[in-house]
């Protein structure tokens, strides 16, 4: 399911015009974005946790001259953990 999909989804479901779910939804995105970068996470009970994780700097190889090695700094990436009910109903 594409972006544009879940937004008429959502309009549909909602019952809603599609501007607005598509503004709901640059919102939500937004929002989830700004709070990972302060260093917080945000939970969405029964769905998951959406939280930064500090990969440490490590030594990788450099794919054009894989003799070569190169140095990977350290970084702030996005985790999704599942929360229960969200794994329940996919089994």
């Amino acid at each position: 399911m594409t972006k544009s999909e879940l937004i008429e989804k959502i309009a549909g479901c909602c019952e809603i015009p599609k501007t607005t779910a598509e503004k709901m939804m640059e919102c939500f995105t937004t929002t989830i974005v700004s709070t990972l970068k302060g260093g917080d996470e945000v939970t969405l009970t029964g769905f998951g946790t959406f939280l930064p994780k500090k990969r440490a700097a490590r030594t990788g190889v450099n794919p054009k001259e894989p003799t070569k090695k190169i140095q990977i700094p350290a970084m702030t990436v996005p985790k999704f953990k599942a929360g229960k009910s969200f794994k329940d109903a996919l089994r």
